[in-house]
């Protein structure tokens, strides 16, 4: 008898769906390595987790990263719209760091919300063509901790 699982579905593109499939994949990795994570209940938190370390609790936004030329890139801030504008909205002291999940590496990253640009964030993982490497926030140093 074939398993009513054999056959999985594409999955879905939308914003929302893949938000979803980002934080259950930290959710997942962080509780793999023995963390203690709370879920906020309800919606329109600012965080999409919390991290309680025995010493303090870290407040954390999950993003998805894309690899493009070598860097792994993902928003920053929230971005919410109407018929007449778009609101962005940066994470500046309602969080503390953002957990970054990459499909195309399939790891997740960890950078303080401090460290990051106000609008997008940005990983290396391959060298730049210009041998540059003052500056460079490298994917490597920031792969959650085992």
């Amino acid at each position: 008898m074939r398993s009513l699982l054999s056959c999985p579905t594409a999955q879905s593109a939308h914003p929302v769906d893949v938000g979803q499939r980002t934080e259950a994949i930290v959710l997942a990795e962080l509780m793999r390595r023995g963390h203690r994570v709370l879920l906020p209940y309800g919606t329109n938190h600012r965080y999409d987790l919390v991290i309680d370390t025995g010493a303090r609790f870290l407040r954390a936004q999950c993003k998805t990263g894309r690899l493009r030329g070598g860097r792994i890139c993902f928003k920053t801030a929230s971005t919410r719209a109407n018929t007449l504008r778009a609101f962005t909205r940066p994470y500046d002291g309602e969080i503390d760091l953002f957990l970054i999940y990459c499909p195309d590496t399939d790891r997740v990253y960890a950078l303080d919300v401090d460290e990051a640009a106000s609008s997008e964030g940005v990983l290396r993982v391959e060298p730049t063509a210009n041998g540059q490497a003052k500056g460079i926030r490298w994917a490597a140093d920031h792969e959650l901790p085992a």
